[in-house]
């Protein structure tokens, strides 16, 4: 087990140099750039994010019953992470007009039915939950 850390560890720190040693090769304005999104990013986070799955979370325990509480949370994890890989190619369908074939899905039914099957397995499990438990009290 130490041996595997080790090698974890190592691996590690050789890519976060390899990190560093690459945004050192950029230029400054590159570099203002990456700090500014940085920046952006935190601060969307910390004061829309956060509060917004704090307010959901709070409100989701007042009203769920506590055995859907865990499948309900995965499967808003699961349609937040759908929604910000889907973010980059939104509205950009024409983008590439020298290759038709770079963004040449429906990308929003795509979103939609990769969010109706999140969503439709979390209620298979509250179902099966449901049901395993009504076996054990009989």
């Amino acid at each position: 087990m130490t041996a595997i850390r080790v090698i974890l560890g190592l691996g590690g720190i050789w890519l976060a140099w390899f990190g560093v040693h690459l945004i050192f090769e950029q230029s400054p304005t590159d570099l203002l750039s990456i700090a500014l999104w940085f920046a952006g990013a935190i601060v969307l986070h910390d004061g829309v994010f956060a509060p917004l799955c704090a307010a959901a979370g709070l409100g989701g325990t007042r009203i769920l019953p506590p055995s859907w509480w865990a499948p309900v949370t995965i499967g808003a994890v699961c349609s937040v992470t759908l929604a910000l890989i889907a973010v980059p190619v939104y509205g950009r369908e024409l983008a590439v007009a020298g290759n038709p074939t770079v963004l040449d899905r429906d990308y929003h039914a795509g979103l939609l039915a990769a969010i109706a099957v999140v969503w439709s397995l979390v209620l298979a499990t509250v179902f099966v939950q449901a049901m395993v438990r009504r076996r054990h009290r009989s």
